[in-house]
């Protein structure tokens, strides 16, 4: 009992090592557990709703539309537990200015289905719900009526169904097919739509690269009122996707085994049997043509006939006339009867020759018989021109109709497509990096500054040690009051860190979340096998620490430890060799200096953990430097031009006129650019990709004229990369790197993603669907977004009928073609306003599918999530700092008690003391903050790895402000701690202290 209360006054009299302790261990288990808790509760809060609203696993478009005959095909894909054929169509309305939006129609299998915040559901013609971004930018409300406007064209359909030909022939199926929707609408409901996220209320960046909505808004429909039997999409739920969190690697190999099978004899067979069907839908509209033309030249032949055969008649009784008349004049000039009767039979027996004589003598005497005449001749070769005319027209109808109907494509995403889903998954994912990355020093520290206390602590009871030891008491039994006090104040401060973990810093982080995107149904969950690790962690790092140190002092035999210490011998110090310097410092300076130097331990820790909360710091505002200036990086150094217009490839002609001739280029650029993919190849043909592949990025396929690659440096900054040691990257000269035909050049962000460099071999994926393995030739530094730069010959190479003949979605060799240029890169003229002004003002343009303003991204390019993570782990790796330093001193302090006490007998005075005492922390701190400095600058480069986000790259720069920022916050911590430390100083009893401990 008394070794027990023994015990517990000793722990009472360390409070401030149980507290320092308890604090370390608190700050790094909040670290460990808040943002990971944080990133899971979002994570898991967003994978329910999904669930619950049925968003899409797999996603199928085509741009011929979608038959019933495509919906039964993906039905009997294996794996595939439900199909929703969907039918939208694009509409505007004026709204200040003409906006866009897709009207939606409501599935009724189950899939996408909108989430209700206000009103009720649309169930009538007529009916529509609405997203809250329309209430808020409309003014509308639930009752307000709509008035819209189709747009001429679908676009899923309009390549085609806008085919007529001018003789009425159609190479489709027909316009009717595509879907319409009423046009006089009235709001009933607001919904959330599942596929986009973002908050419209919030601080969301709405116009950050990774949003790209086509339309301004989505209006959602029931079926009831909805015409036409052409499909725009189909959407699949994957069977046992549901049970898999849709954020882990699980739940993504489950959705691309469906994919995978679509992507073969399904998509290639669907796809050709689509395109069939419009070359069949196209004759028949043809033989229609011809017949009905058949039987409207065969009845005006028919007519013409009929009167050609009167007019004949006609003639002919004229001739019989005047045959018979001359013959009875013959027999009235004398003959007999016998030869007026031969005279009329020779009448009737006139030969043909004869009568053919007579009859055009007899039409050439009548003026009205020639008319007549000509009018049925003139008739018949009209006639005939036209039957010639339309059976060529017909015939070349025939002959276009293969060339006129483009290839079918089909487009098989996942919901990494979807802008609001990628969007989410890539912050949560960049915050969850940090959250494992920084409780690595946090435990450093803790295990370093416990092993401070804890030695400390022991040594103080060295003869107390000795005289329990001596007593009979085991070493473990003696061992146990120091590491029961370390694990009380583990237990302690892990059960308020895990508190903080997965209460306050959760509830912080997504406060914050919930600013830039809704999240229906979050709340926040504790991981009991996380959180008993979490705590574990640092228990064992604690308990180690304090068992080396009671080791290290318990080896001794009991009379050695019921000695007082022997103090640690006198040793010059290097800076006494330099005599100039030595000679000039004051006498409290050398022993300041000796002191210093001379307690290696207390001076490796003190700096060491200094330095570390020092690198935290310096860490933690290195991502906000870097984020910061992403975008002006991005879009203003690296993208040269100010301009870049996207239109669809049937109207890029219109728009490239429309652009040169508004007067505000100086220069441009024509280009194609393609959605595409880029993936590891797997060192084979690369026609699948699936051996040997870590992983795929979605990219921006940048096709680059022959005639012009010299041309794409003007346009964008070309600089090659190369990797360097711990996620860093070397730049190279600017304008030193050449597009050519011997390879693409990827952008960092990319390469970064997937560990690609010069000479990789890649498998790309065009916007055509079409897979080749093709070589790289350079990385091209790139912060934002994912450019794969080609030439237009390389191109070629790479996506012709003759090179991709192995894929399984390669053009016919019949159907290759020359590029369309569908894009412009142009650098224009006037202020960034009058810029961003006038690419708003092309996307009214009916030719122009998106237009993007580099001044306009600029700007706009933020991201918020990161801003305010980093500011909490600033925050935290202050207070880490704070207790580090108090820690520190305190120990400081209690190490050397004998020491000012003899300073007090001496005659120094208070304020002398607490000098002598805080000199020597400040010059420790301030090697600490020296040593941290460039060590935050070498972690912050490290942030490269750790931050592995799609179509980022981290550029990490510290700026000298920052450095400014973080030496201040160490030193103001060391001053503040000092506030603390001198009344334990002016409390130093020297007669007690001096008194000898035998």
């Amino acid at each position: 009992m008394a070794f027990v209360k023994d015990m517990l006054r000793m722990w009472a009299h360390s409070w401030k090592r149980f507290i320092s302790i308890a604090m370390i261990t608190l700050l790094g288990v909040a670290v460990l557990t808040g943002i990971y808790a944080g990133c899971r509760d979002a994570f898991r809060s967003t994978d329910r709703f999904f669930d619950a609203q049925g968003l899409h696993d797999v996603q199928v478009l085509s741009t011929a539309g979608l038959s019933n005959g495509d919906i039964a095909a993906l039905r009997k894909v294996n794996g595939v537990a439900k199909v929703q054929a969907e039918r939208s169509q694009e509409v505007t309305f004026d709204l200040d200015g003409r906006k866009s939006a897709t009207m939606q129609e409501i599935g009724t299998n189950g899939i996408d289905q909108p989430y209700l915040q206000e009103g009720r559901m649309p169930k009538k013609a007529g009916e529509i719900a609405v997203t809250r971004k329309f209430i808020r930018d409309s003014g509308k409300r639930i009752g307000s009526r709509l008035t819209v406007t189709p747009e001429s064209a679908s676009s899923d359909t309009s390549d085609t169904n806008d085919t007529n030909g001018a003789d009425g022939t159609n190479e489709t199926n027909g316009t009717d097919e595509a879907p319409s929707f009423p046009t006089k609408l009235t709001i009933v409901g607001v919904v959330l739509d599942p596929q986009n996220l973002s908050n419209p209320d919030g601080y969301s960046a709405m116009t950050s690269f990774r949003f790209t909505a086509t339309t301004d808004y989505t209006f959602f429909a029931p079926s009831d009122g909805v015409t036409g039997i052409l499909y725009t999409s189909a959407t699949l739920l994957v069977k046992g996707a549901a049970a898999e969190s849709t954020f882990d690697e699980s739940y993504e190999n489950t959705v691309k085994q469906v994919t995978d099978r679509i992507d073969g004899t399904v998509k290639t067979d669907r796809q050709k049997a689509r395109r069939q069907e419009l070359l069949d839908a196209g004759n028949n509209k043809i033989a229609d043509a011809r017949a009905e033309a058949d039987k409207k030249f065969a009845d005006a032949q028919s007519q013409i006939d009929a009167n050609r055969q009167q007019f004949n008649q006609q003639v002919d009784q004229i001739v019989s006339m005047q045959a018979g008349a001359a013959a009875a004049g013959a027999a009235a000039n004398g003959a007999n009867a016998g030869a007026a009767a031969a005279a009329g039979a020779t009448t009737l027996q006139l030969d043909e020759t004869t009568r053919e004589t007579m009859r055009e003598t007899i039409i050439a005497a009548s003026p009205e018989l020639t008319q007549a005449k000509q009018q049925l001749d003139q008739a018949q070769s009209q006639l005939n021109e036209q039957k010639a005319s339309t059976e060529q027209t017909l015939k070349t109808k025939e002959n276009e109709l293969k060339t006129s109907i483009p290839q079918v494509r089909w487009y098989v995403q996942d919901r990494q497509s979807l802008g609001g889903f990628s969007a989410l998954k890539s912050d949560l994912d960049s915050i969850q990096s940090l959250g494992n990355a920084f409780p690595i020093v946090f435990l450093l520290v803790a295990v370093m500054m416990s092993l401070t206390a804890m030695a400390r602590m022991v040594e103080e009871d060295r003869s107390l040690i000795g005289t329990y030891v001596g007593l009979g008491y085991g070493r473990l039994a003696v061992a146990s009051r120091y590491l029961l006090f370390a694990l009380l104040a583990c237990l302690i401060g892990g059960g308020l860190g895990l508190i903080a973990g997965f209460l306050g810093i959760p509830a912080f982080l997504l406060v914050v979340l919930q600013g830039m995107y809704v999240m229906p149904g979050l709340r926040l969950e504790y991981d009991w096998l996380y959180g008993s690790l979490g705590i574990a962690l640092f228990v064992v790092g604690v308990l180690a620490a304090t068992i080396y140190a009671c080791v290290q002092e318990m080896r001794q035999t009991p009379a050695s430890l019921l000695r007082p210490k022997a103090p640690r011998a006198g040793s010059r110090i290097l800076l006494e060799r330099i005599r100039p310097v030595w000679n000039r410092i004051g006498f409290l300076g050398k022993v300041t200096a000796r002191n210093i130097f001379r307690f290696k331990s207390r001076l490796i820790m003190t700096v060491g953990g200094v330095a570390g909360c020092t690198a935290l710091i310096v860490c933690g505002l290195a991502i906000n430097d870097t984020v910061a200036d992403l975008g002006i990086k991005q879009y203003r150094d690296i993208y040269q031009y100010d301009l870049m217009v996207v239109s669809d490839d049937s109207d890029a002609s219109a728009m490239r006129t429309k652009v040169a001739s508004d007067g505000r280029v100086t220069s441009s650029l024509d280009v194609r650019i393609e959605s595409g993919d880029l993936a590891i190849s797997g060192g084979g043909d690369g026609d699948s990709g699936k051996a040997g592949s870590s992983g795929s990025e979605s990219i921006q396929l940048v096709a680059v004229p022959e005639k012009h690659l010299s041309d794409l440096g003007e346009m964008v900054t070309l600089q090659p990369v190369s990797s360097g040691m711990l996620g860093t990257s070397g730049v190279g000269k600017t304008g030193s790197l050449k597009l050519d035909d011997d390879g693409v050049i990827v952008a960092q962000s990319a390469a970064s993603a997937l560990g690609v460099k010069a000479g990789s071999k890649v498998r790309l994926t065009n916007g055509d669907g079409v897979r080749a393995t093709a070589k790289v030739s350079a990385v091209n530094r790139n912060l934002i977004g994912s450019d794969v730069y080609v030439s237009e010959t390389y191109y070629a190479k790479l996506f012709d009928s003759k090179d991709a003949k192995n894929t399984k979605n390669s053009k016919s060799s019949e159907d290759s073609e020359a590029l369309t240029w569908n894009a412009v890169l142009a650098k224009l003229s006037g202020s960034d306003t009058s810029q961003t002004d006038y690419a708003e003002s092309l996307e009214e343009d009916s030719s122009v599918m998106k237009a993007v303003s580099c001044a306009h991204m600029a700007d706009s390019f933020k991201f918020d999530l990161m801003g305010a993570v980093v500011a909490l782990i600033v925050a935290l790796a202050g207070g880490l700092a704070l207790v580090v330093l108090f820690t520190l001193a305190n120990t400081n302090v209690s190490e050397r008690v004998r020491e000012m006490a003899t300073l007090k007998v001496l005659g120094f005075f208070d304020r002398e003391v607490h000098h002598y005492v805080n000199r020597e922390m400040m010059i420790l701190t301030v090697m600490g903050v020296i040593l941290g400095l460039p060590l935050g600058r070498l972690v912050g480069g490290m942030l490269t790895m750790a931050l592995n986000m799609p179509s980022l790259y981290f550029e990490v720069e510290v700026k000298p402000l920052s450095y400014v920022i973080a030496a201040a916050a160490t030193m103001t911590f060391a001053l503040l701690v000092q506030l603390f430390v001198n009344p334990v100083l002016d409390r130093i009893d020297p007669i007690s202290s001096l008194k000898s401990v035998e």
